[in-house]
């Protein structure tokens, strides 16, 4: 029974032992009061505390945390846009007094300060520029939370424009805009595409002129050369140059008959068929040749006397 006693008296004390042992995680720190007074910041591991008299007054975390903020304001050009601000911080270690008991909602405080410097900093700029700038917007952000918030024991890592929203009609527009312009820069392409085909082709249809008057001359090269050597076989045969050359034309005007006739597919067309109109060709054709050999000679004369004027 004595035994049985001493037994009950250790109870107690194991549980007063028990209930003064806790643990604290990893980054987290634990603040320890006593009697409502700051005693002790105690970290990570096996801690101990007085029941009754110590009281755990909060824990705090160190890790980064992150906090999301929507501001809406004015752009220069009088536009209104939505940019969503993402901001983390973590809470300094040697600074954890600071943390706890200085800020009492530290969330408010930084969504405050991201009110006050979007809305300072964004109306400066017009709606492209705040697409453009974003960056800067952040940094903006980041030097002055950070300046503001190490008072009260927080470190602001990092400051981030995630997401930039302008009103709806305005966001029409500027797809109209970027629509317009596309469509703009492909009627470019298309006209010049179609300036470079008609280029082309009349690159090639020139090439093609030069080429077919190419084969016309060489065609009536040879056809004169055929001429000379005809009328020399006639003047050999006894035959002069007229004769030989009524000949020719007599001999072409039935080849061309038989030609047209010989055509299944070919139109109607009068020519005279008698000797006599052939000889009629040949004169009318001399006289013309004449008549233009007598115009070249006038006009070389008249260009010569002019220049010797």
């Amino acid at each position: 029974m004595e035994n049985y006693g001493s037994y009950i008296y250790l109870v107690p004390i194991i549980v007063i032992v028990f209930a003064g042992i806790f643990t604290v995680k990893q980054q987290t720190t634990v603040i320890l009061e006593r009697f409502g007074k700051f005693l002790a910041i105690r970290q990570s591991g096996l801690q101990f505390k007085i029941p009754g008299i110590d009281k755990i007054a909060g824990r705090v975390s160190l890790k980064i945390q992150q906090l999301d903020v929507i501001v809406e304001t004015k752009t220069k050009d009088d536009v209104f846009v939505q940019l969503k601000i993402s901001v983390q911080f973590q809470i300094l270690r040697e600074k954890v007094y600071d943390a706890f008991y200085k800020l009492q909602n530290p969330h408010d405080q930084i969504t405050a300060y991201i009110f006050d410097t979007v809305r300072a900093e964004v109306p400066k700029m017009k709606l492209d520029d705040v697409f453009e700038k974003k960056d800067d917007i952040a940094l903006a952000i980041q030097r002055e939370l950070k300046q503001a918030m190490l008072n009260y024991g927080y470190d602001i890592v990092k400051a981030l424009v995630t997401d930039i929203d302008p009103d709806s009609q305005v966001k029409e527009a500027m797809n109209r805009i970027n629509a317009a312009e596309r469509e703009k820069l492909a009627a470019q392409f298309e006209g010049d595409a179609q300036r470079i085909l008609i280029v082309e082709r009349a690159k090639a249809e020139a090439e093609s002129k030069r080429l077919q008057g190419m084969g016309i001359a060489d065609q009536r090269r040879e056809i004169a050369r055929g001429l000379e050597e005809s009328v020399d076989v006639l003047n050999k045969a006894g035959i002069n140059s007229q004769e030989a050359s009524a000949l020719i034309v007599i001999t072409q005007h039935y080849d061309t008959l038989q030609s047209i006739g010989s055509d299944t597919n070919s139109n109607l067309i009068l020519l005279p068929n008698n000797p006599n109109a052939a000889s009629s060709m040949l004169n009318d054709m001399v006289t013309s040749l004449v008549a233009a050999n007598k115009i070249n000679e006038s006009s070389n004369k008249s260009k010569d006397k002019l220049k010797k004027e």
